[in-house]
């Protein structure tokens, strides 16, 4: 992995790498103290403090001479300052290209920390194509883990493999959900991109022409496979989720050759529709994207970055961002944000200094530091919700915390009862003397009273529904500072 910045290296191995063609004598520090030797004294500069000045007073030299005077041995440290030094945050240019590197509309060359479940897809993929048999999968996993882009790169893996094993290319169907005017559409954007499907007589819907084009035998062998890519299928969960079982059951048609592969952020998604589905003999295969974890994000910070000709963050600065992200969500999506917020924190910061001193020289420590950071995060995270939950009082935090454990599931709302007891059992577990209900009750309603769970009303306290009014993410990030509460929300 290439360094992305830090100039922690040793002014004095530098400048043996770029002066003296004796590097033995020049990196030993203990030439300095020997009086015998003035050559070594004379080639040593001693008056270099820091890697900052030596950067600066090192003159740009083509790297190819740089190889030839250090005896062939490229100094890769040496690279990583040179190019360093290039970086200005003034630079409009520069400031542009490192924010729109970091942009989640901006699609990275690879698709990095995904390997698995791209594998994973592509052999579906490959197993259908070869048996020339219909399949359906079906990938969840929380927003910004990285789905839409895995399936584009799938896609294209699908369509290279297809041509080197001489396969009829696929044809591929892409549909946003969200796009959908209505649910049904989805059914038409299928026909629209289908060329080769012969539209049924009369008033037909869309629906029963891809019925009917299923349902008869190929004219040739070599018909194309369909790919058909679903992205944010929740939305097409509806009352009776009639759309979402009739698009899964196209796969099940005698003369299928459609490849489904549905991509949705609800994780209990599959257990609400599955049961069904299996029933229907449409049931898909299931691929899980997780949470991205501190070392992937940072990964994939990093691999957005390297391909810029200059260096705009510390890595402790980026470490720390990859850190706080995915202990919060684990959402790349939010990492980015995080970044080019800390980077426009910089800019701000830099014009200020141009206003008060005009003359002020670009110093090559103008990247974005832990400072930048934190207040990148704390812009990012920090809401109204966070701070009322930290300004709680003990028992109220455990209630809370109680109540994002009881809707991790699929479950919307509890009763009263129901989350008592779930609040009795961390109290249990820590030794806090617990309140009693009817207590509990009124903590409850203060709770309501703030917007942080709603309260429906019933004539019995206990049989009263509770459900979580804020997001899950900002209950983790108000109390995993506290380890009690870290403990809890695993």
């Amino acid at each position: 992995m290439p360094t992305i910045a830090g100039p922690s290296f040793s002014s004095h191995e530098h400048i043996a790498a770029a002066r003296s063609e004796n590097t033995v004598e020049v990196n030993t520090p203990r030439k300095r103290k020997l009086r015998s030797d003035s050559a070594a004294e004379v080639s040593t500069p001693m008056k270099l403090k820091s890697p900052r000045r030596c950067a600066v007073s090192i003159p740009r030299t083509p790297m190819a001479e740089v190889k030839e005077e250090s005896n062939g041995k490229p100094e890769t440290q040496f690279d990583c300052l040179d190019v360093k030094s290039k970086w200005n945050p003034r630079d409009e240019d520069q400031m542009k290209a490192v924010k729109e590197a970091l942009h989640v509309s901006t699609a990275p060359s690879t698709v990095v920390c995904r390997e698995d479940e791209q594998g994973r897809v592509l052999e579906f993929v490959k197993g259908c194509m070869e048996q020339k048999k219909a399949g359906s999968l079906y990938i969840c996993g929380c927003p910004g883990t990285g789905k839409s882009l895995s399936m584009e790169k799938v896609r294209q893996q699908a369509q290279d493999w297809a041509k080197q094993e001489g396969l009829p290319c696929l044809e591929t169907v892409s549909v946003n959900c969200t796009s959908l005017t209505k649910t049904t559409d989805i059914f038409s954007k299928i026909l629209g991109e289908n060329k080769t499907g012969k539209k049924a007589i009369g008033s037909s819907s869309p629906l029963e022409q891809l019925q009917i084009m299923f349902s008869q035998k190929r004219e040739s062998p070599s018909s194309k496979m369909m790919l058909i890519i679903a992205d944010e299928m929740d939305y097409l969960i509806t009352r009776d989720r009639g759309v979402l079982h009739e698009l899964f059951m196209l796969t099940t048609l005698p003369f299928s050759r459609c490849i489904l592969i549905g991509v949705a952020n609800a994780i209990d998604l599959a257990d609400r529709f599955l049961p069904k589905l299996k029933s229907l003999n449409c049931k898909p295969l299931v691929v899980t994207f997780p949470a991205y974890s501190m070392q992937q994000i940072l990964r994939i910070l990093q691999e957005r970055l390297v391909e810029l000709p200059y260096v705009a963050f510390q890595p402790k600065a980026l470490e720390l961002c990859a850190r706080k992200v995915s202990a919060a969500s684990g959402d790349m999506r939010k990492a980015l944000s995080v970044c080019r917020s800390a980077l426009e924190i910089l800019e701000t910061e830099v014009k200020g200094s141009i206003d008060h001193e005009p003359q002020t020289p670009v110093t090559e420590d103008q990247v974005v530091k832990m400072d930048h950071m934190l207040a990148a995060l704390a812009k990012t995270f920090k809401s109204p919700v966070v701070d009322t939950i930290q300004s709680l009082p003990q028992h109220q935090q455990i209630i809370v915390c109680s109540a994002a454990k009881a809707f991790r599931g699929s479950k919307k709302d509890r009763t009263i009862a129901e989350l008592n007891k779930l609040y009795l059992e961390i109290c249990k577990s820590s030794m806090i003397t617990p309140a009693g209900i009817t207590e509990f009750t009124n903590m409850c309603t203060v709770l309501n009273d703030q917007g942080i769970v709603k309260l429906s009303q019933a004539r019995n306290d206990k049989l009263k529904r509770v459900s979580l009014r804020v997001d899950e993410a900002d209950i983790t990030f108000a109390l995993k500072e506290i380890r009690f509460f870290r403990n809890c929300l695993l």
